[in-house]
């Protein structure tokens, strides 16, 4: 399914580029339109280039930005039904990538903890390589979002056990108890719900929070952790070094992604530091302590938005 994601990836992505919205500089030269990290804020990124406020487009020369001209129906009918479709890929994707490692716990060819963690990081990963396949409509966050809020219902109704569904339950569980469901798998879920309504792909911040959201400290964490660290014996220094390079080499990584299909501009050497900074806040907060209500599914995604939005706004 990830192969099927990925063409549909590269089929779509010249025609994205051709239709990015694009602002007039200063100096007369079209750079593309960056979305701040809150799309409610006009404040200026710092990533982004020089662009004039939509005030000063609309001055005495009666330029109106893309966004401001009304779309004709037929390009909206196409927008609506290339957003209809990714949101259907990627559902499929998340449907099968559950289905495909039940099937893998079942015949015991992996264990159900490293089943569970899979499920987790090829989750998160291939909800934001879907993303580009949305249209550049405002309302394609949205059908985006649709795919984890589908995946939240169901975890819902399992986890109250409304429903039973054992490959569920023993994909995404440690203990195969449905009220796990509630706890981790929920929040997760939630988060991506929040990365792709409020920040999306014109903002980095909520690029950085899924990828410090990969799950890589546990899986070695379990398997090399011998050396506990003092202030929690269930946390290993091999899990909190795993955190930050995963962390940091995947935030990298998919934000090269992003300002490679032309979303929005970085300074290469500013936001290295800045994600290696935010790479070691949410190491430290994942090897704090955590209780049955408040867990690192909370805590790192939340440290690492707060940083993010303050180290790129």
């Amino acid at each position: 399914m990830g192969v099927v994601v990925a063409c549909g990836i590269l089929c779509i992505t010249p025609s994205l580029r051709r239709s990015r919205i694009c602002s007039v500089g200063r100096h007369g030269v079209a750079v593309p339109k960056v979305s701040p990290a809150f799309p409610c804020l006009l404040k200026q990124a710092w990533w982004a280039t020089t662009t004039s406020s939509i005030k000063d487009l609309a001055g005495s020369s009666g330029f109106r930005p893309p966004s401001a001209i009304p779309r004709p129906f037929h390009e909206h009918h196409g927008l609506l039904l290339q957003d209809i479709g990714a949101t259907a890929l990627a559902l499929a994707g998340a449907y099968s990538l559950v289905l495909g490692f039940d099937k893998l716990t079942k015949r015991n060819i992996i264990q159900q903890s490293l089943s569970r963690k899979l499920v987790h990081i090829l989750s998160g990963f291939l909800f934001m390589f879907s993303w580009p396949l949305f249209s550049t409509s405002p309302e394609a966050r949205y059908f985006a979002a649709l795919v984890p809020l589908i995946n939240c219902i169901r975890l819902i109704i399992h986890g109250l056990s409304l429903a039973t569904d054992e490959g569920l339950i023993k994909s995404v569980t440690r203990e195969g108890n449905p009220e796990e469901l509630l706890r981790g798998p929920l929040y997760y879920v939630l988060i991506l719900i929040c990365c792709a309504v409020i920040f999306w792909r014109d903002s980095p911040v909520g690029v950085i929070v899924l990828a410090m959201m990969c799950g890589f400290a546990d899986i070695m964490g379990r398997r090399f952790g011998a050396l506990k660290i003092p202030y929690n014996m269930n946390k290993s220094w091999v899990g909190s070094i795993s955190m930050f390079l995963s962390g940091f080499l995947i935030s990298v990584g998919m934000l090269y992604y992003f300002s490679g299909l032309g979303y929005f501009q970085l300074d290469w050497s500013w936001t290295v530091e800045r994600v290696a900074l935010i790479s070691l806040g949410a190491t430290v907060v994942e090897s704090l302590p955590t209780t049955k209500v408040v867990d690192d599914n909370i805590s790192v995604p939340l440290s690492s938005m707060l940083m993010a939005f303050l180290l790129f706004s």
